[in-house]
């Protein structure tokens, strides 16, 4: 039983429940041996009891703890004590991609592919790595505040999926594979018909198979063909369309065969979306729609282990149902173009609501003033939503929409498992990667992190005698400003040549320099940062002095020249010109006494109008002064007309006795004026 204030493993101090869900809760908590703030996510009791579950949870969490990855949670540490199973991962202030998708609906195609990018690569790590992990969907993929998008509960996935249906796809049947569905052999290729779903959904606001029950999705995913993204988005290029349908083909080996292949296609959209170069099985060999057979039928009832009474009595009740009266599936979601409903209403498992921590302490005015970033973001993202590119950079989606607003009132951002932010956070400073560079160069740039720094020596076959063989925590690991980072320098006894060449080969590869966008167009510069190796982050408006980047990039949140990991999110503002200004004018009109012939109480039209044509004062009246003030004008200058009409004087002609004069003539009289700036 976990209990605010307690310690965890002689070290974790739980400070607050921060999640919860089908499988785990999800606690705050300080770390005190590296003075940071953690998550630690603890099974509940229920599956803490099984031993079976609870090994494959261990072995799951220590393996993916190896992973370094920007795009994958980082894992700390796992454990157990007096029978409560945790782990222990990185704290980020963040919000889950079904609460993104939620807030906007649906997503720009350019948008949605760059998160399918970054997940992606995500995932083509952890298969690197031989890890599966076959539960994707958008409540485990976090956009972190500093724009990353990254994977998260791996492990509790892997050790879920191989019990039953009620552990492999209740939770998750929206997004499972057919494979997985059937209760069979899952592999890489099973997170990318998941991944293809969830980018399905992020393009269309929905996911494409829906029913009454778990079992009715499930057998859609079986035996239905997947409906065209285009049905419902008609701005989704022939590229992306078929990037999704060939994700999601029916058989694994139709489908993209490795996170890297789908990375290729998905980049190559972003440049050439209209382009048909996406290669997919001919609807005819990859057969039409099919009734699941008796085996699969079997299997998706029962899964591959056993489950509860009471879990086999609801699911053959629901199967029964819906399947063995005779009901076909595809009666459900006939109409597409009805209204977006809930989906979730079965995911019933480790998805955790972050997003309540949010919500404490925020008064009502910070709630209109988020609903106003909100609607200001958003207007801004349907700007530039045609060429943007990239993965989100949500520090600044913060600030424009609101998202993870705090007030000042003290509530907390919500905090998820997953983070990677440049400068330190909560959670501290990410140790920067020093492999391969003399101590000196190492121990300097550390010390400008805020570390203390203690030099120890190693051996290595790839490092040349006195550079930096590894540190302690690992780079890319993240510790508190004044943490004492140990730093091994190799003693050159097992290096060779070949192995640095190896290693200086590998560094090259895996950094770029960061090319100049300012100046562009907002689609150059995308295409600009993709073909260095770089993503895009976020485009958001701003105003600029220079109105000549006016409609162009104006700034980019990495400096030009830059040596930075390839992957690494770029955010960038766009000039809408130099901000404007306004002025007011405040004064009592005076009857135009300088007229030729103009007397008072006689009828005078008076005009105010701008240097830029607007029309501020249109009246006649005989009434002097005439009161006038206003405000927000956009130009600095105006012209006051005055327009009346008198009788000239009548005048002899002393020699004639003529007389002259006596006329109505109309005269105008006009002055100058000048505004005053406003604040």
């Amino acid at each position: 039983m976990i209990k605010i204030g307690m310690v965890i493993g002689d070290r974790y101090e739980v400070l607050e429940k921060i999640g919860t869900g089908g499988m785990s809760d999800v606690y705050k908590a300080k770390d005190h041996k590296l003075n940071r703030l953690v998550a630690v996510k603890v099974l509940k009791q229920e599956f803490s009891e099984n031993e079976n579950f609870v090994s494959k949870f261990r072995v799951e969490a220590q393996s993916t703890a190896g992973l370094m990855h920007p795009n994958i949670v980082n894992v700390y540490d796992v454990g157990d004590e007096d029978g409560v199973n945790y782990i222990v991962m990185e704290l980020v202030d963040g919000i889950t991609l079904k609460k993104y998708i939620e807030k906007k609906v649906r997503l720009s195609v350019k948008e949605a592919v760059s998160i399918a990018i970054q997940v992606a690569m995500g995932l083509e790590a952890a298969h690197n790595n031989n890890i599966i992990h076959r539960d994707i969907k958008p409540q485990n993929i976090m956009i972190s505040k500093d724009g990353k998008v990254k994977v998260t509960d791996f492990g509790i996935a892997k050790a879920a999926t191989s019990n039953t249906i009620t552990s492999n796809v209740m939770g998750s049947v929206h997004y499972t594979s057919p494979e997985q569905a059937r209760g069979g052999y899952s592999d890489a290729k099973s997170d990318i018909y998941s991944l293809g779903i969830t980018l399905f959904e992020m393009l269309t606001g929905r996911v494409p198979f829906n029913g009454d029950t778990t079992v009715a999705i499930a057998i859609k995913h079986i035996q239905e063909e997947l409906p065209t993204p285009a049905d419902y988005n008609e701005d989704i290029p022939i590229s992306v369309e078929k990037i999704v349908l060939k994700c999601c083909q029916k058989s694994p080996d139709r489908r993209y065969q490795s996170a890297a292949e789908l990375i290729t296609d998905l980049k190559r959209s972003l440049i050439t979306p209209d382009k048909d170069f996406v290669s997919l099985v001919d609807p005819d060999e990859e057969g039409a729609t099919r009734v699941a057979s008796d085996e699969e039928v079997s299997s998706v009832k029962g899964g591959a282990g056993k489950m509860s009474d009471t879990e086999q009595m609801r699911l053959n009740r629901d199967f029964s149902r819906d399947y063995d009266k005779g009901k076909r599936y595809d009666d459900y979601d006939r109409d597409r173009k009805r209204p977006r409903r809930d989906y979730d209403e079965f995911d019933d498992d480790d998805d955790f609501y972050y997003e309540q921590n949010r919500r404490r302490g925020s008064s009502s005015k910070d709630n209109k003033q988020e609903s106003s970033k909100i609607e200001k973001m958003t207007i801004v993202m349907a700007i530039v939503s045609a060429v943007l590119i990239g993965f989100i950079v949500i520090i600044l989606i913060a600030k424009g929409m609101g998202l993870f607003g705090s007030s000042d009132a003290g509530a907390e951002a919500s905090s998820v498992a997953s983070s990677l932010a440049t400068e330190e956070s909560a959670d501290g400073i990410e140790i920067p990667n020093v492999t391969g560079k003399t101590y000196a160069e190492a121990k300097s740039l550390l010390t400008e992190k805020g570390f203390n720094v203690e030099k120890a020596e190693d051996t290595s076959n790839t490092a040349a005698k006195d550079t930096v063989v590894s540190t302690d925590p690992a780079a890319g690991s993240r510790a508190a400003s004044g943490s004492k980072i140990t730093v091994y320098i190799s003693n050159g006894s097992n290096y060779t040549a070949s192995a640095t060449t190896e290693v200086s080969n590998a560094k090259a590869d895996g950094q770029v320099t960061v090319p100049n966008i300012i100046g562009m167009t907002s689609e150059d510069a995308v295409i600009t940062l993709v073909e260095s190796g770089l993503v895009a982050g976020t485009i958001v408006e701003t105003n600029n002095e220079d109105s000549n980047l006016t409609g162009l990039i104006c700034a980019q949140s990495i400096a030009v020249g830059t040596p930075v990991s390839e992957g690494t999110v770029i955010n960038m503002e766009l000039s809408i010109g130099p901000a404007s200004v306004t002025y007011s004018y405040s004064a009592d009109i005076t009857a135009p006494t300088e007229g030729e012939n103009f007397t008072f109480g006689i009828p005078v039209k008076v005009t105010l109008v701008t240097s830029d044509g607007t029309t501020l004062l249109s009246t006649t009246t005989s009434d002097f002064p005439v009161q006038a003030t206003y405000k927000g004008i956009t130009s600095p200058t105006g012209t006051l007309t005055f327009v009346y009409t008198a009788t000239t004087p009548t005048t002899t002609n002393p020699e004639t006795g003529e007389s002259s004069g006596g006329q109505a003539v109309e005269y105008t009289v006009t002055r100058a004026v000048t505004f005053n700036q406003e604040n």
